[in-house]
């Protein structure tokens, strides 16, 4: 660091002046205006974001089944079911002369761009209109001289809570396959399958059966298994038999009503995890945001949270089953805890976690990493160590509260530089704000974020708000306001 470079332990000194956890500016002027456009794209982002779920399979698979069910199960939620056969291609003069020899089964059938377009607008809150497709003229609203007011019958679609998006190849593009939360492939014996289009094409288009069986195996079983099927692997949840799985509909409902519970970043970001809030939860919180809590009470609060996050956090380190005979000589299957693993702390705050670590993983080793939040754009990396062998091992990052996320980004990449896997770092906090959030998670998708609380943002000081104030000073008693009276703890 150069001869004139402050020594270790003047730099920890100096760096308990001004800590914000995360605090970062490349210049203030600058920062300020993109703080600004990253807290007002966040809270765009944030607020009323739909969970969207996609229903896959093939042709009279079940999936319109599947999603009236799910339908009817969250009937106190906003649900709007968008189907892809609203977004075919109309046909041109020459197709609809062999429409016989029209492949409606294949991608390219589909107007993918529309829906895509549809789907981002229903994303964000806005109100769109979804074509009727009209299976007899073989066109939509795009052309309205051809039978529009009879055919094309325009749905207005309301913002809501839970977009289900059906149709038998949302699966194959990616970008559509981005957009959702959940992803459903519902599978049903071919048989089946067929058995079902033939009583519905020949009572509902009146088609006769030959027609039909001729269209089935040109078009629909070839494309199942070129186009459809290939998607199954992109499930997240499979379904066998459709409608009649009740059990498997009940339970997907119970774990999208989970989703719809949570705070909606964790809808954004599968790999943040917020701790389930309880009253007692709460109320440690409401303590140790005081103002007027004492040391003492701050110090016994903030330890019992940061506790439950060490303990949360270590339920994401991988298992193995292990076997042991009880007392009463049975048997008992387990589980073997993770073995490889230590901390590394962000000092001076992160060092407030590893009293709580440290009880609940005997012997860990924990490094430190000091980052200079002063005189360098709050970027600087003044000092760092760490277990010699730390690639091979699981990674718990502690730093209680997560601000801009500048801080984290520089942790989080000494640790990458250092060896460690990405999915192998668990970045441990009490409160985090959105913006650090969409940091860390947009440049770290694989790491796992495990934290107590959601804030609101961030003010025009970098600070976290509602917050809890300079965390460090409070809990070491370096704050000059800091009370000596000690209040009975409750």
């Amino acid at each position: 660091m150069g001869s004139t470079s402050k020594s270790v332990v003047d730099l920890i000194e100096a760096s308990s002046g001004v800590h914000f956890s995360g605090f970062h500016m490349d210049s203030l002027e600058q920062g300020v205006k993109e703080m600004e456009l990253t807290t007002a794209s966040a809270t765009e982002e944030l607020h009323k974001q739909p969970f969207v779920i996609g229903v896959a399979g093939g042709a009279a698979s079940g999936k319109t089944t599947v999603c009236d069910l799910i339908i009817q199960q969250l009937h106190d939620q906003r649900v709007v079911l968008v189907n892809q056969d609203s977004f075919y291609h109309n046909l041109t003069e020459e197709e609809l002369k062999q429409v016989h020899d029209y492949n409606f089964d294949h991608p390219d059938a589909f107007d993918t761009e529309q829906l895509l377009c549809v789907m981002e607008k229903l994303r964000h809150g806005q109100a769109v209109d979804i074509p009727n497709y009209d299976l007899k003229s073989y066109k939509n609203n795009v052309f309205p001289a051809r039978r529009v007011q009879l055919s094309y019958l325009l749905a207005p679609v309301n913002p809501s809570d839970v977009i289900l998006l059906e149709g038998i190849l949302i699966f194959h593009d990616q970008r559509v396959r981005d957009l959702m939360n959940m992803k459903i492939f519902v599978d049903t014996d071919a048989d089946v399958r067929l058995a079902r289009r033939i009583r519905r094409d020949t009572v509902e288009k009146s088609r006769d059966i030959g027609t039909v069986l001729d269209q089935y195996s040109k078009f629909v079983k070839p494309a199942f298994d070129d186009f459809i099927l290939p998607t199954k692997k992109y499930a997240d949840i499979i379904i066998p038999r459709g409608g009649d799985n009740h059990v498997a509909i009940d339970l997907i409902v119970q774990h999208i009503r989970t989703k719809l519970g949570q705070h909606d970043l964790c809808k954004i970001y599968p790999n943040l995890y917020v701790i389930h809030s309880t009253f007692q939860i709460r109320g440690m919180h409401t303590l140790i945001r005081d103002a007027q809590t004492t040391k003492h009470d701050f110090v016994f609060y903030a330890d019992r949270l940061i506790r439950l996050v060490v303990e949360h956090g270590l339920g994401h380190l991988p298992f193995t089953e292990k076997q042991v005979i009880t007392p009463t000589g049975s048997v008992y299957t387990g589980v073997d805890f993770c073995k490889r693993l230590c901390g590394v702390s962000v000092i001076r705050s992160g060092e407030s976690m590893e009293n709580a670590l440290r009880a609940c993983c005997k012997g860990i080793k924990i490094g430190k990493i000091l980052i200079h939040r002063e005189g360098d754009n709050g970027q600087q990396l003044i000092y760092e160590k760490l277990p010699s062998d730390i690639s091979e091992r699981h990674v718990l990052l502690l730093d209680p509260i997560l601000g801009t996320g500048n801080s984290a980004v520089q942790a989080i990449s000494l640790l990458l530089r250092k060896g460690v896997p990405e999915s192998n770092i668990i970045f441990l906090n009490l409160i985090s704000a959105p913006q650090g959030v969409h940091v860390v998670c947009k440049s770290f998708p694989r790491i796992k974020i495990v934290t107590s609380e959601i804030e609101m943002g961030l003010n025009n000081d970098f600070r976290v708000i509602p917050g809890m104030g300079e965390f460090g000073d409070r809990y070491f008693g370096t704050d000059d306001d800091d009370q000596q009276v000690v209040a009975p703890s409750q």
